[in-house]
C-alpha cells in the first residue's frame, strides 16, 4: 500500500472572530480556549462542544495520522460553522475566512493536506461566487449540509449551484447538519445517533428524487458517514418508488436503486457487517476511507477495523486511496513525497 488518505475530517482555525459583535446578531461559534490545548465552541453563551488542539493544531494532526500509517487528509469545516441561517453577506464572509484557512493548510503541507471549501448556500449568487473562488485557491471540492435551512437540496434554487459545480468539475461532500426534529429528541444525543442518518439518507433521497443526480451525472457526490441509512433502508425506499409513484416518482422516473455505485459514499460504519453490506452494494471503488475525525463518534483508529476484515489487498487499497483520487480527480503523483 503506497499511500492512504483518510477522506473525512474536519478542522477549525484556532482564532474565529467574534461574528456576533461583527454583524450585531446571532449565536455564531466562537472560540474559549479555557485551558491548554482544548478550547470550548460556543454558540453566543451556550456550551456547545469541547475540542482539542487536534481540531485546529495541523502539525500536531500530521503526527497523529503518523500513528495510523496514514499521510493524508482530506480537511473541512465543522458543520456548525456553514452559518446557512446568517444573513448571505455575513455568510459568504465567514466562508472566505474559513476557506482562506484550509487554504493555507494545504499551502503549507501539500502532501499531508488536501482542502474543502464551504460556500454560503443561502444565497445562490454567493455560493457560485464563493465555489470560484475555491477553485482558484486550490480546493478540490465543496462540503455542503444534508439541507439549507430546512430546505431540501432538489429546491429549484439551488439548480445553478449544481451547474456550476458540474462546470467547475468540483466534488462534493455532503454531511448531515441541522438535524430534522433534533429539538424534540434532544435526550441520548438522539440528534447525532438517530438524526444524522436520516439527515444524510434525506439528502440522497432528495437528489435522486428531484432529479439533480440525473440533470447533473457528472457531479461527484461523496455522502458522509457511509451514506447514513440510505444504503440499508434501499429495499424500503424502492419498493416505495415502485408502490407510489405518484408521490416518489413525479420529478424523475429512475429507480433511486439505480443510482447505488454512482455516488462515493466513506467507510464509517463502525461495523462490520453493515460494512461488508455496504461494500457489496456500492462495490469498493466507490467507497472512500472517511473517519471523521478528531470527532468521538469517528473511526479514530483510521480504517484499523477494514484492516482487520480478512478483504483482498485491492479492494482494501481502493478504500484507502484510489477510490478517493477518483473522486478528487487527483493522481496518486500529486502526493507521493
Amino acid at each position: 500500500m503506497s499511500l492512504k488518505i483518510d477522506m473525512h475530517t474536519h478542522i477549525i482555525p484556532k482564532e474565529l472572530p467574534d461574528w456576533s459583535a461583527r454583524f450585531g446578531y446571532g449565536t455564531f461559534i466562537h472560540l474559549d480556549h479555557h485551558r491548554p490545548g482544548y478550547a470550548r465552541m460556543m454558540q453566543g453563551d451556550k456550551f456547545f462542544r469541547e475540542i482539542e488542539s487536534n481540531c485546529w493544531d495541523e502539525i500536531l494532526r500530521i503526527d497523529e495520522y503518523a500513528q495510523y500509517h496514514t499521510q493524508v487528509q482530506v480537511v473541512c469545516t465543522i458543520p456548525v460553522l456553514f452559518s446557512y441561517w446568517a444573513k448571505p453577506q455575513d455568510g459568504l464572509t465567514i466562508s472566505r475566512y474559513l476557506n482562506d484557512h484550509i487554504a493555507e493548510v494545504v499551502r503549507n503541507h501539500p502532501k499531508h493536506y488536501i482542502g474543502l471549501g464551504t460556500i454560503p448556500m443561502q444565497d445562490t449568487d454567493l455560493a457560485i461566487k464563493e465555489l470560484e473562488r475555491c477553485k482558484t485557491i486550490g480546493m478540490k471540492g465543496i462540503q455542503i449540509g444534508s439541507n439549507v435551512n430546512q430546505k431540501n437540496l432538489s429546491e429549484s434554487e439551488f439548480n445553478p449551484i449544481w451547474a456550476a459545480i458540474e462546470a467547475l468539475d468540483m466534488a462534493v461532500l455532503v454531511h448531515p447538519w441541522e438535524m430534522m426534529g433534533q429539538d424534540d429528541m434532544k435526550k441520548y444525543w438522539l440528534p447525532w445517533l438517530v438524526g444524522m442518518p436520516a439527515e444524510t439518507a434525506r439528502a440522497m433521497c432528495s437528489l435522486i428524487f428531484g432529479g439533480v443526480m440525473e440533470r447533473h451525472p457528472n457531479i461527484r457526490f461523496n455522502f458522509a458517514h457511509a451514506g447514513g441509512s440510505f444504503i440499508p433502508t434501499i429495499g424500503r425506499i424502492e419498493h416505495g418508488f415502485h408502490c407510489r409513484p405518484d408521490l416518489v416518482a413525479i420529478d424523475n422516473p429512475v429507480n433511486p436503486r439505480e443510482y447505488i455505485g454512482k455516488f462515493w459514499v466513506d467507510s464509517a460504519t463502525h461495523d462490520d457487517e453493515l460494512f461488508k453490506y455496504v461494500l457489496a452494494q456500492q462495490g469498493s471503488k466507490k467507497i472512500t476511507l472517511g473517519t471523521d475525525y478528531p470527532f468521538p463518534l469517528g473511526d479514530l483508529e483510521v480504517g484499523k477495523f477494514i484492516e482487520e476484515m480478512g478483504l483482498e489487498k485491492s479492494i482494501v487499497d481502493d478504500i484507502f486511496c484510489h477510490s478517493t483520487l477518483e473522486w478528487l480527480k487527483m493522481d496518486i503523483s500529486e502526493l507521493m513525497i
